[in-house]
């Protein structure tokens, strides 16, 4: 009877072992049923990113607390200082929704380690500031009111909890191997992992319907983390478990995993080509800034004009695409009017445009936009969308699309679009006749009616 107790004891521990050790099981989905569970976001094609911290009160970048490499001594004036009492969610996601955009995006926790909610795991939240409120609940309130999907960002990395270990991308990052050794003694990542686990646990119970979750961010090699220190696959069944329909990016370092993520993350920068795995096409977002940072930086001046951004925008399009645009909003809790002013212009451009946006993707092989125009296409109503970067002096010319075509407007008023035959060879080459002046919009787009 001992030695029956004993095997089944020494069972359990080993069952235990494994199950620790092994690969979490992921739901399995078809190709078609992944589909369809991404339909809304491939068709929405326009997010808004919101990057909002203690961050916002230095107002010198997101990863100030790196980048100075303060102690959480030095770093916690913020926290005692944090009162935006001009916060006013129904405002932001009023100005999301007229930009044109379908989905929003919120750091609940960034790099830094303070959440934006009133999580049972940790002091270092909201509730704990001179603001003294969830400030999450009340975002995905107003969001959802106007009719945005709503997301959150969960940072991997953090530079508050005691049990993280420092590492290279840490603000007290280290030269040697033995100085890391000596600060990490005594830091427990197993407790680290389960607080990241609670965390998305009540990130993806306590607020309804979550329909991204936006990890962030891995980096293995020497003083780096990835998929083990994060438990990146048990972290991922639970989110799943918890949100059968969430969208998850590829930052869990699970990109050989099947199931492993939803989506890849090109980020600041346009790609050349529909991004490829194994030589197959994947979904892909690019997640891009106004202006060189995340959070609030009140002195940065590179802030992209609307006509560069609206390129941004059809530009991801035409690959296939979306993009997640980013919003840092100061300590007070307001949009600046830097911000302000850009997604007016878009929202302006959107509001006669954005046919050529949602639903659309890369226009069929063999169509070859001309220059300095991009090609998005809408496979439903099998329609072309030619947007003007550049406005042509009085032609444009579609090469080899006279038998394509029955019928070309502007898309911002609907006014018909000459067509003809080509002055000089071409023989199957469509000739457009556009008014001299350009129409009073950022970048004009022509509609194609393909028969």
């Amino acid at each position: 009877m001992k030695n029956k107790t004993l095997i089944k004891s020494f069972l359990m521990i080993f069952l235990l072992i494994i199950s620790q050790i092994s690969p979490a099981q992921l739901p399995k989905e078809t190709e078609s049923q992944k589909m369809q569970r991404m339909k809304w976001w491939t068709d929405a094609r326009f997010g808004m990113f919101i990057h909002w911290g203690l961050y916002a009160m230095p107002a010198r970048h997101e990863w100030v607390k790196n980048r100075e490499r303060m102690t959480d001594e030095q770093y916690q004036k913020y926290f005692d200082m944090f009162n935006p009492d001009l916060y006013n969610p129904k405002e932001w996601a009023k100005m999301a929704r007229e930009a044109g955009m379908k989905y929003v995006v919120l750091t609940a926790k960034h790099h830094e380690g303070f959440c934006l909610f009133d999580s049972k795991f940790t002091d270092y939240k909201s509730t704990n500031t001179p603001i003294k409120k969830d400030l999450i609940k009340e975002f995905v309130e107003a969001f959802r009111a106007e009719g945005l999907k709503v997301g959150f960002y969960y940072s991997l990395i953090d530079w508050h909890h005691p049990d993280y270990t420092i590492d290279s991308r840490h603000p007290q990052r280290q030269e040697s191997d033995a100085e890391y050794e000596k600060l990490n003694k005594g830091k427990d990542m197993n407790k680290y992992r389960e607080y990241m686990k609670n965390q998305v646990r009540e990130l993806l119970t306590n607020y309804g319907e979550i329909s991204i979750i936006w990890f962030d961010f891995s980096f293995p090699g020497k003083n780096g983390k990835g998929r083990a220190d994060w438990d990146s696959e048990n972290l991922l069944k639970l989110a799943r478990s918890l949100q059968p329909g969430i969208i998850v990016d590829d930052r869990l370092d699970l990109r050989d995993v099947e199931g492993g993520w939803d989506f890849t993350t090109p980020e600041q920068y346009k790609v050349d080509k529909w991004p490829e795995v194994n030589g197959k096409r994947v979904p892909w977002e690019t997640c891009q800034t106004f202006s060189g940072s995340w959070g609030y930086y009140r002195d940065e001046t590179t802030w992209k004009s609307p006509a560069q951004l609206i390129e941004l925008l059809v530009e991801s399009v035409s690959k296939g695409g979306n993009l997640l645009l980013n919003v840092g909003p100061t300590a007070r809790g307001t949009f600046d009017n830097r911000a302000q002013e850009r997604l007016d212009a878009m929202g302006e451009w959107m509001k006669v445009n954005s046919r050529s946006v949602y639903g659309c993707t890369e226009a069929p092989a063999g169509l070859t936009a001309p220059a300095n125009t991009v090609f998005t296409y809408n496979p439903v109503t099998n329609r072309l969308y030619v947007h003007l970067l550049a406005y042509p002096l009085g032609r444009l010319t579609l090469k080899n699309m006279a038998d394509k075509v029955k019928y070309v407007q502007f898309l911002h008023d609907a006014s018909e679009i000459a067509m003809s035959a080509p002055r000089e060879g071409g023989q199957n080459d469509l000739s457009l006749t556009l008014p001299v002046l350009k129409p009073p919009v950022e970048i004009p787009v022509l509609e194609v009616f393909l028969k």
